[in-house]
């Protein structure tokens, strides 16, 4: 499932997780996995724009040190996130019904692992990537869009 005619070109993401909880290493290890657990709108209707070819930075967040640390590919379009109708998961929403589910997750495949992790030290000193979401105050939500530039420098200064 790929774009259709009329349909913008490939877009990019940068998506956030905690290495404890789900590492660039683990989708390394698991070939692909669904993004799930994303429970704010904003960011899920992020989620929702994702499709198939897309690209993502892999953001470590609250590791030692913080940063990026590799790439992913969009390989399957939002689809209802299973973790919001299970009761024992953290991402449990009990308002949220199979009818209408409030949440959504995305397929990636892993790509690739930087040889350095991008800190977010190295974001804030590079002029290139100055707008980059993740450098703004107070932006806290797990995915946001990159444009093109942006993810090829982040790329560049990973030595991928």
């Amino acid at each position: 499932m790929g774009r259709q005619a009329g349909e913008d070109a490939e877009q990019r993401w940068l998506a956030k997780s905690e290495p404890d909880v789900y590492s660039i290493d683990d989708l390394r290890r698991d070939g692909s996995t669904w993004w799930d657990g994303v429970r704010n709108y904003q960011a899920r209707n992020f989620l929702r724009s994702m499709r198939v070819g897309d690209r993502v930075l892999f953001h470590h967040s609250s590791g030692d040190p913080s940063g990026v640390v590799g790439t992913a590919v969009v390989v399957g379009v939002a689809q209802p996130d299973p973790t919001q109708f299970d009761p024992r998961s953290d991402g449990f929403d009990g308002a949220s019904t199979r009818e209408d589910p409030r949440w959504c997750a995305v397929k990636v495949r892993f790509e690739s692992r930087f040889a350095l992790p991008v800190t977010l030290q190295m974001l804030r000193a590079d002029r290139a990537l100055s707008g980059m979401r993740i450098l703004q105050r107070g932006n806290r939500l797990s995915v946001t869009p990159v444009t093109a530039a942006e993810f090829t420098r982040v790329v560049e200064l990973g030595g991928s």
